[in-house]
């Protein structure tokens, strides 16, 4: 089972930046999906973005030109930078790793916005 570890969560004002990290065991075997959800308080988790084994991107309407998804590909780890932060963005963040015969998740990482 791939082991996920989230960090770069914290606080900051609206306008701001930050980039959230996910240090993987490793990548899964075969083809996979590495991806980002958050959950805000009192909302279900929902997709952020995610990134393939190939390099494909996808990304949440309600996110896409402010926050960007990356990968290291010299080590399992994959990025989530996020700019012009606004305080919906308020969530814990998870990272998920998708591979043919396993779903794995992090503990997660708090970002808070404040106004």
């Amino acid at each position: 089972q791939v082991q996920l570890v989230e960090s770069g969560g914290g606080l900051v004002g609206s306008g701001g930046s930050l980039t959230l990290s996910c240090q993987a065991s490793e990548y899964p075997s075969g083809f996979y999906v590495m991806a980002w959800y958050r959950q805000a308080p009192g909302k279900e988790r929902e997709h952020v973005a995610d990134i393939s084994k190939f390099g494909i991107t996808k990304y949440n309407p309600a996110v896409e030109g402010r926050l960007t998804i990356s990968r290291d590909n010299a080590r399992p780890t994959i990025f989530l930078q996020m700019e012009r932060l606004e305080p919906e963005d308020t969530a814990v963040y998870y990272c998920r790793s998708i591979g043919a015969d396993e779903d794995a998740w992090g503990q997660g990482t708090q970002v808070i916005v404040s106004s």
